[in-house]
């Protein structure tokens, strides 16, 4: 019965577009080295600061001791800039969401220097993520910075900001809270604006593209994309 269970549960899942919208994937699994130090801070850490859920909503309250606001931050990469806002700011909780293994331990690694216990992290699908696991309006931001822009038009489906992925992610958001998104690729980015405008509750706060805010640190992708000579585009979306 219970084979069974989890089996009709993978079925929905894919369904509904745990590996992504229409079980288009927004993301391709990279293979990575992993060091010995991040083999031993993932072997050592992962059980304290990674999530596992399973059938349940999240209870943020619980999984980070305190009623502090939550940001969740998709697709962090090697996690250096998720690393630098949690120390920055340990009035605020970040859960991180990232398949990408190496990054994951790169982000414990992170946690365990500097000692932070604002961070937690997901290896899940982020829709996957915001559809099963995310209380409705529970979360003050999401950050989407530097996501795959998947250049070619025939992969434009594979993108994260499309109508029916903003659906599922928007209800996550609180009242007040916000949708940052970044990116390096200028078609993208008006993509992006085009589709972020149209989406209900969603409202531009700058009228166009934002600038850099203060507190958001330089990430890796980006200094890749200014060594190559590429504007920056930036977008801040608060739900109404």
């Amino acid at each position: 019965r219970r084979q069974l269970s989890c089996l009709c549960r993978l079925k929905r899942l894919n369904r509904n577009g745990a590996h992504g919208v229409n079980g288009i994937k927004t993301y391709v699994l990279r293979r990575g080295r992993m060091t010995d130090a991040h083999k031993k801070d993932y072997a050592e850490l992962s059980g304290e600061f990674c999530i596992a859920p399973h059938d349940d909503r999240l209870d943020f309250e619980t999984i980070f001791n305190n009623k502090n606001p939550v940001v969740m931050e998709i697709g962090f990469g090697m996690g250096s800039a998720t690393s630098q806002m949690a120390q920055a700011h340990p009035e605020i909780n970040y859960l991180g969401i990232e398949v990408h293994t190496p990054g994951v331990a790169r982000l414990l690694g992170d946690i365990r220097r500097k000692c932070l216990g604002n961070i937690r992290i997901i290896e899940r699908d982020a829709l996957e993520v915001c559809e099963s696991f995310i209380p409705p309006q529970s979360l003050a931001g999401v950050h989407l910075f530097f996501p795959d822009p998947w250049p070619k038009k025939r992969h434009h489906k594979r993108r994260m900001i499309t109508k029916e992925r903003l659906d599922v992610i928007v209800p996550c958001l609180s009242r007040g809270g916000y949708l940052y998104f970044i990116t390096d690729w200028e078609e993208y980015a008006h993509w992006a604006l085009e589709t972020l405008s149209n989406t209900p509750q969603l409202q531009n706060t700058c009228g166009a593209f934002a600038q850099k805010q203060d507190w958001r640190p330089e990430t890796k992708f980006e200094k890749r994309g200014k060594s190559a000579a590429r504007a920056i585009w930036e977008l801040f979306f608060v739900k109404v």
